[in-house]
């Protein structure tokens, strides 16, 4: 049972060669980058549009009465 964690292939060249072979960015080179980057900048996206908006409403939102 233990060698099946032990005795594994080294992927690592293939992996050296393909990040190094690849004309793209440093940040966009490996091959679940893309969907990282694109949840990364979606979750900044709401979390600004929130911000943006909570601000909006404590700014021109009327005073509650008491």
């Amino acid at each position: 049972m233990i060698s099946l964690l032990v005795n594994r292939p080294n992927r690592i060249p293939s992996l050296q060669r393909q990040v190094q072979a690849h004309p793209g960015p440093v940040h966009r080179r490996l091959p679940r980058s893309n969907l990282y980057l694109n949840a990364y900048y979606a979750t900044f996206a709401v979390g600004m549009v929130g911000s943006v908006y909570g601000a909006y409403l404590l700014i021109f939102s009327k005073p509650a009465e008491a």
